[in-house]
């Protein structure tokens, strides 16, 4: 199961084209509201979660998936948030972020002496990071990605991990990417 984390002020390219590419490769994915179900975008887009935080059933996730946007900072004001990244870590669990969210992984120092990538201006929240200008970077169980325009980027790289490459090569033929 992947877990997307949506706070009001997230980026919806981030999220919402990552989870349909990550449902059209056949990937359990479920949103998850952190304040309420209801949520709202950076652009206005009311959005309703699957469920709210405290239904996530941590045993159950493959990768913890942060988009990007102001709603990161309410992402990372989360106890519950920084529970399910804890739990994550301890459990060799794929974590994702993307945009302006992998400041919070690198606040936590969990990408110390890893390659990652991120939006302009947030490079010195990555702490002990070696910051690349990818558009996507995955190291170890962290995948990282730049912004928006690096969201179908971000979703082949998940799904590719998740399935396998020629999964990930099928739904980019068939979206026509």
């Amino acid at each position: 199961m992947v877990y997307v984390m949506l706070a009001d002020g997230f980026e919806e390219v981030e999220a919402i084209e990552p989870i349909d590419i990550l449902k059209r490769g056949g990937v359990d994915v479920t949103t998850v509201g952190v304040k309420s179900k209801t949520v709202t975008g950076a652009h206005g887009i009311e959005v309703t979660a699957d469920i709210e935080i405290n239904g996530v059933e941590p045993e159950k996730m493959e990768l913890l998936m942060l988009p990007g946007g102001i709603g990161h900072e309410i992402l990372d004001a989360s106890n519950d948030v920084h529970g399910l990244l804890n739990y994550a870590v301890a459990n060799r669990i794929y974590v994702s972020a993307i945009c302006a969210a992998p400041s919070i992984l690198g606040k936590k120092m969990l990408l110390e002496d890893k390659k990652a990538t991120c939006f302009p201006g947030y490079e010195k929240y990555l702490y002990g990071a070696d910051v690349k200008s990818d558009k996507v970077v995955v190291d170890g169980k962290f995948i990282t990605g730049k912004g928006a325009g690096a969201a179908a980027d971000f979703g082949f790289a998940m799904l590719a991990i998740l399935k396998d490459k020629e999964t990930a090569d099928r739904v980019k033929e068939t979206m026509q990417y």
